[in-house]
């Protein structure tokens, strides 16, 4: 990983750990919707980035929403104690949100089309940067809420307990991009 990119995120956690004071035991943690190549913002998704817009004014979510030319990025605190590994419901709804609009605005126009990649990632203070790759979905394949939640549950049980070496494998085939029937 690019250091310079590295201390860039290692900054941003802090700057939001600053802002939005947590819970003993919660955890910060970036969840990044990136297109896998090409560019996911303003200027390429116009029609996403509205509908994205819309979702965000009635959302009453606990986070910060950053853009990035790769795609948004939201940071979050996991609450470890309460909880156990999961995200909010209105984050999960959010994410879900994030990629049908994504999926929308690619039918309207906006181009790349590339498929997503939604990463979950933090820093440990111990080991440096961690991150999980939770799936890989494309612009026609169908963003289930159910299925996301179970995914990014389990992605987030491996980024607090997977060793460094193991944290860029992303799954084999993610549950999410299959069609129902």
């Amino acid at each position: 990983m690019d250091p310079q990119w590295q201390r860039t995120f290692r900054d941003r956690m802090q700057g939001f750990g600053q802002r939005r004071r947590p819970s003993p035991g919660d955890i910060a943690i970036s969840v990044k919707i990136r297109v896998t190549s090409g560019c996911f913002h303003r200027e390429h998704s116009p029609c996403a980035y509205e509908l994205i817009d819309s979702y965000l004014a009635r959302s009453a979510a606990e986070f910060e929403f950053e853009e990035h030319e790769s795609g948004p990025e939201l940071l979050v605190y996991l609450a470890v104690a309460s909880a156990g590994l999961t995200l909010a419901k209105s984050v999960i709804d959010l994410i879900t949100a994030i990629i049908k609009a994504r999926s929308e605005g690619v039918k309207k126009g906006d181009r790349p089309n590339d498929p997503l990649e939604l990463i979950v990632r933090r820093i440990d203070h111990q080991s440096g940067f961690r991150e999980q790759t939770v799936l890989r979905i494309g612009h026609n394949d169908p963003a289930d809420p159910d299925i996301i939640g179970k995914q990014v549950a389990e992605a987030l049980k491996r980024l607090l307990t997977a060793p460094k070496a193991e944290q860029t494998k992303p799954p084999a085939t993610p549950k999410a991009v299959k069609r129902k029937k």
